[in-house]
Parts: structure tokens; C-alpha cells; sequence
């Protein structure tokens, strides 16, 4: 056999390696697509059609490296709780987007029946880049003391179209970069709290009695975590007579900031709580910038709170708050969900 020809067998073996190779990395990172009907018979050998959104994560199968999960739910109320564990990395719930209230996940967990509050969640996510598009969360125990509705440890997490219920303790914010947009949040005390680096950009968040809304817990200067709400509106019941508040902090260095955004006249003109009555929380950074709406004059807002400037106001938009080391941009990311 002549060199010529040794060297073109030997060519065409490693192109056909190679070519292998890609389609075998190709293969791994296939997304896999589930379904979630209420009440789908999981007899029929090799479904993919699941009767609650639970069994769907013990059983679904495991995309490859790279690949993405898909939980299509079907609209009904699905009264069970939910943990998406650390090793289902990747995975989206979708829902209906034009109208998440008929996707419905809810219990009614407090912490009292529960065994403490970090066990009365309807979801839990333990997983990185988790998304929900179109989803209800619930948790239904009313003014009972604490009851999550969802607890969210993921990093890269995106929640969009979503609702998120509750009283007290709604949404356990707690780890990880958060971006939630096009959604709604109800609470009545400390209903967005924890210690994640979250953005609420274009969110109604609804205050249901005199309360507050957030109690971050950065627990030191140097944590890049802390909430942003932008873009969005306030709303609130009719407290007869009584305020809410935008925060007080639930460890020494809570950072919240709240700019371009509408508050209503029930926001008290303080605008901010200490977490006891005669604490002065000075290294608890609460800030905003250019806030409209009734509630938005500062000439009465504590004197340990702070108005931006456009400079660091910036700064926590969430291409540069959210992006890390990874450059991570939550907005091109959200774009891509349905």
C-alpha cells in the first residue's frame, strides 16, 4: 500500500471519528420534552405523560450534558408539593403564558404544620437555571404565621409570566442570581425575602395588608446579593388608614433597591422599617431612584435610606447586577422562553 493512500485511510478514519464525536455531542445535548396531565394513565410502556408534576421529576428522563428539560403542564390545579432537586439542572416548567392563573401548583403548608418554615414550601428549587413560564405557585394558609409559596436556590433562575401567592413569606429568594419579569407577587409580611441576588424588572407586586414587602438578609458589605425592583408597580388593599412598608431588614445588611417604579398612596411616607422599633439599621442599604406614583415623595423617608444617583443606579440594572463571572444576561435569556 503506498504512503499516498495510507495517508488518505487514515484521513478519512479521523474524519469519521470526528464526525462521530459530533454527533454523539450533539445527541447529548438534545432537550427532552415531558408532559404533565392530571390523571394520565403512566401504564403505557415508555410515556413521557405524567399525572403530577412530582412524578414528572422522579421519572422523566435525563437530558445530556448541556441539554434542557421541558415539563409542558397541562391547565388544571395540581394540589401537591414540588422539589426540583440539584441534579435536574436545566429545567423549565411551562405553562400558559397568556394566562397562568389555570396552571395552578398549590398547598397550604405554615410553618406550625409544617415543622418550621423552611418546610412549608408548595415548591422547592434546589436546582441552577431553572425557568417557569406561565405558572401559578400557591401556598394557601393565609395570615397563619409563615408559609412559602415557592423557595428558590437556584442560580441563573428565571421566572416569567408567573404568579406567586401567598401571605406571609411568598417567595424564599434565598440563592443564587434571580430574575423575575411579566409576573405578579402577593404578600402580606416580609413576602420577598432571603438573600439571593434578585431582579423584579416590569413585576406588580401586591401588598395584601400592613406589612412589609421584602426582608433581604445580606449577612455582609462584601455579598454581591440584594433585591432590585424596576420598572414595576406597587400595589396594595385597602388597609384602612394603616401603611405598609418596602422592607426591613432581616440581617445587618439587607440591600433593596427600588427605582423606576409606581408606589401607591398606602406606602408609608417613611418607606422603610427598621426590623425592631427603635433599631437605626445604618449598614442595611436601602435605596431609591425615580419613583412615581403617590407613594413616591422621599421628604419623610428615614434618614438611613438613600436616593441614587443615575451613576449607581446603573449599576443594578440587570445586565451588570446579574452578571457575574459567567456573563450571564437574564434579559436575552427570559427572551427565549415561549
Amino acid at each position: 500500500m503506498s504512503l499516498v493512500i495510507k495517508y488518505r485511510l487514515r484521513a478519512i478514519a479521523i474524519g469519521a471519528l470526528l464526525l462521530s464525536g459530533a454527533l454523539a455531542a450533539t445527541a447529548r445535548a438534545q432537550d427532552i420534552h415531558v408532559h404533565v396531565v392530571a390523571g394520565s394513565d403512566i401504564s403505557i410502556p415508555n410515556t413521557t405523560t405524567y399525572p403530577t408534576i412530582q412524578y414528572a421529576m422522579d421519572h422523566a428522563p435525563q437530558p445530556g450534558k448541556g441539554g434542557r428539560l421541558y415539563v409542558h403542564i397541562a391547565p388544571g390545579i395540581y394540589e401537591e408539593r414540588v422539589m426540583v432537586t440539584a441534579n435536574r439542572p436545566r429545567t423549565t416548567f411551562v405553562g400558559d403564558p397568556k394566562d397562568p392563573s389555570i396552571v395552578l401548583i398549590t398547598a397550604a403548608q405554615n410553618a406550625k404544620s409544617a415543622g418550621g418554615t423552611f418546610f412549608s414550601e408548595t415548591v422547592d428549587i434546589e436546582a441552577s437555571d431553572f425557568q417557569a413560564d406561565g405558572i401559578t405557585f400557591s401556598n394557601t394558609a393565609g395570615a397563619t404565621g409563615q408559609a412559602v409559596a415557592i423557595a428558590v436556590r437556584s442560580d441563573r433562575a428565571i421566572f416569567k409570566h408567573c404568579r406567586l401567592l401567598g401571605d406571609q413569606d411568598t417567595l424564599f429568594a434565598d440563592y443564587g442570581r434571580q430574575y423575575y419579569t411579566e409576573s405578579y407577587i402577593a404578600g402580606g409580611v416580609d413576602f420577598i425575602f432571603g438573600n439571593a441576588a434578585a431582579v423584579f424588572d416590569h413585576v406588580e407586586i401586591h401588598e395584601r395588608r400592613p406589612g412589609y414587602l421584602t426582608a433581604q438578609s445580606r449577612t455582609s458589605a462584601d455579598q454581591s446579593t440584594g433585591y432590585v425592583i424596576m420598572n414595576s408597580t406597587v400595589t396594595a388593599d385597602d388597609l384602612g388608614g394603616k401603611y405598609f412598608y418596602l422592607g426591613r431588614p432581616w440581617r445587618t445588611y439587607a440591600r433593596v433597591v427600588v427605582m423606576d417604579t409606581t408606589l401607591p398612596a398606602q406606602l408609608s411616607p417613611q418607606g422603610w422599617s427598621p426590623w425592631r422599633k427603635d433599631d437605626i439599621p445604618e449598614q442595611t442599604f436601602y435605596a431609591e431612584y425615580q419613583n412615581t406614583g403617590p407613594g413616591a415623595a422621599t421628604g419623610m423617608r428615614v434618614a438611613w435610606s438613600h436616593q441614587l444617583s443615575p451613576a449607581h443606579a446603573r449599576s443594578f440594572v440587570p445586565a451588570i447586577f446579574l452578571r457575574g463571572t459567567d456573563h450571564w444576561n437574564p434579559i436575552a435569556e427570559a427572551g427565549k422562553l415561549p
